[in-house]
């Protein structure tokens, strides 16, 4: 008696009876965004929603859509991308395809366009255009992935969002159904991640009908196939401000394309383009003059999502190949799964993949939540910094996967064919869109403000 509880003993909390409704609204929630079970099953080798987890991203319309996309990668591009990698070029009839099956329109951003193309899939929204992403890039080519809808993705937007309708008429729907192809022509052989200081010129005639195009455009995806070119160049003076976009089209006098020899991503037809004395009349303006770096930046975010989507899922097939290759070789008599160091390098990747697909989720699903304006004042350092993380991963199951592939992982073609292809390519997801120190950089600055 008298004796005090210790004064680091939390008092008790007087018993509370759950509720009927409390319970009720429990039991409601259990299963909620429940998804079905989806693929092969191997360990680690699709998105944890695929495995039943629940999410609240995904729903019906959802899964049609990763069904439809999946068949069609399976039949259509998986065995052939060997093929087109080695004749550096996709053939002529698949961009047919992949509009029959609805990838180029879902490729843009956005809305679905369905001005220029009529209706598309059910509740269409960034998940959508991130499963078709995803699905897609199952087939473990980057210069697949850019070859369908590298240039299309980052090269009409700009059109789309603040072209004339004479130019939206002349170039979109053609574009959407892949009867015709466009670019993006931004980086110089002297001007990359630093936008404002490009040199291609483009002056205005004294009688103010045309533009006279000068300069050279590198690096860029899809140059060789284009009809079109969405073109940054000089109007004005020095700096952001005196930035505006052209369309040019390849066949006006002047325009040259020579196709350049990468380490990878080759069917993607990356070019070297120069611009000699181009006329281009001036309703080919995209736009306002002087306008052009905000139309530029006005669509990075979408781009960088875009490589993040692909470099992500390509981190995920060096993770499966590496599941399967473990699961079917042995080595000192038992498989290599048996062996805790080959383990151990099958959890360091999925780690790392899972969580970068986290954050993926959970930035696409700010982006369909929020406007485009808002997007690019709130979202653009989250976006940089995940562009880093996805590239890294990706370059990190690259290296593992030959690990665990062996000598497998350095032929063409073959088991190890994926793996060997995609350890070419890292530094086509590293540089391009942002290098990892100008993104880093930009994440923190956009932070500070």
């Amino acid at each position: 008696p008298g004796r005090r509880e210790p004064s680091h003993t939390a008092p008790r909390r007087p018993f509370r009876r759950k509720t009927r409704t409390h319970a009720m609204s429990a039991n409601k929630r259990l299963n909620e965004g429940h998804q079905p079970l989806y693929g092969k099953m191997i360990p680690f080798g699709d998105p944890a929603w695929y495995r039943g987890h629940n999410s609240p991203y995904y729903r019906e319309t959802h899964h049609a859509w990763r069904a439809k996309i999946r068949a069609f990668c399976e039949s259509e591009i998986m065995p052939y991308c060997r093929e087109w990698d080695d004749e550096k070029k996709l053939p002529d009839d698949l961009l047919r395809k992949c509009w029959e099956a609805q990838i180029l329109p879902a490729s843009c951003g956005g809305k679905w366009p369905t001005e220029y193309v009529g209706k598309g899939p059910g509740d269409f929204d960034a998940f959508h255009e991130l499963i078709m992403i995803d699905e897609l890039s199952r087939c473990g080519s980057g210069g697949v992935m850019w070859g369908i809808m590298g240039g299309l993705a980052i090269g009409l937007p700009p059109v789309l969002l603040f072209g004339s309708k004479f130019l939206k008429d002349k170039v979109a729907k053609g574009c959407l159904t892949g009867e015709k192809r466009i670019c993006l022509c931004i980086t110089e052989p002297t001007a990359g991640s630093d936008v404002a200081n490009l040199k291609c010129s483009a002056v205005k005639s004294p009688c103010g009908k045309y533009y006279t195009v000068n300069g050279e455009k590198k690096w860029i995806t899809n140059g060789l196939m284009s009809d079109y070119f969405t073109v940054a160049a000089r109007t004005g003076g020095p700096g952001h401000e005196g930035i505006s976009m052209i369309l040019v089209e390849k066949t006006m006098p002047g325009v040259k394309c020579r196709q350049m020899d990468c380490t990878g991503v080759w069917a993607s037809g990356t070019t070297y383009i120069t611009f000699e004395d181009v006329k281009v009349p001036v309703e080919n303006l995209i736009g306002k003059e002087g306008h052009g770096f905000r139309y530029i930046m006005y669509n990075f975010n979408h781009e960088r999502w875009m490589l993040i989507a692909q470099a992500t899922r390509f981190a995920r097939v060096c993770l499966e190949e590496s599941v399967k290759h473990a699961l079917r070789r042995k080595t000192f008599g038992k498989k290599l799964i048996e062996h805790p160091v080959i383990r151990f390098k099958i959890a360091e990747m999925a780690r790392q993949v899972e969580a970068t697909q986290a954050q993926l989720e959970a930035l696409t699903y700010q982006m369909m939540t929020m406007s485009k304006e808002e997007q690019n004042l709130k979202l653009g350092g989250d976006t940089a910094m995940l562009k880093v993380q996805a590239t890294k991963v990706y370059e990190y199951c690259a290296r593992e996967s030959q690990q665990v592939l062996g000598g497998i992982s350095y032929v063409k073609g073959g088991l190890g064919e994926k793996v060997e292809r995609l350890g070419r390519e890292v530094r086509a997801y590293a540089v391009p869109g942002g290098s990892e120190e100008i993104m880093l950089d930009l994440s923190v600055r956009q932070a500070l403000k």
